[in-house]
């Protein structure tokens, strides 16, 4: 069944809500949030290890997603995540991981049942 247009933008919010958790040090941003109640940039930047420039670029990705929210006070910016549910998105993501994880583990212990192949 194809999409509405009626229903089309909604899907697109929640498209680029995924494209905002497309990049692993955009989830590890996030995931430094949920421990927090904000942070600032340096802070963030001290965490991540990352340039001041590309940490910048995560965090406009995330805010124009509205994943995280922030707040300029005198001459620092804080971040925060935009809604709690973030957090709990992150802790969904993280238990279907060491699921996916588990079950690759699984399926690589059954491969030493397999028949060995005709070596040359």
């Amino acid at each position: 069944m194809p999409l509405t247009r009626a229903q089309r933008p909604l899907y697109e919010v929640k498209a680029g809500l995924f494209k905002g958790l497309s990049h692993p040090f955009r989830i590890r941003i996030l995931e430094l949030l949920s421990a927090a109640d904000e942070l600032s940039v340096a802070e963030l930047q001290t965490e991540t290890g990352l340039e001041a420039s590309h940490l910048s670029q995560h965090l406009a990705v995330l805010r124009r997603h509205r994943l995280v929210a922030s707040e300029r006070r005198a001459s620092h910016v804080y971040y925060r995540l935009a809604d709690a549910k973030v957090a709990e998105l992150l802790a969904v993501a993280r238990a279907l991981l060491l699921d996916v994880l588990s079950s690759d583990r699984d399926l690589l212990a059954g491969a030493d049942s397999l028949p060995a192949l005709p070596t040359r």
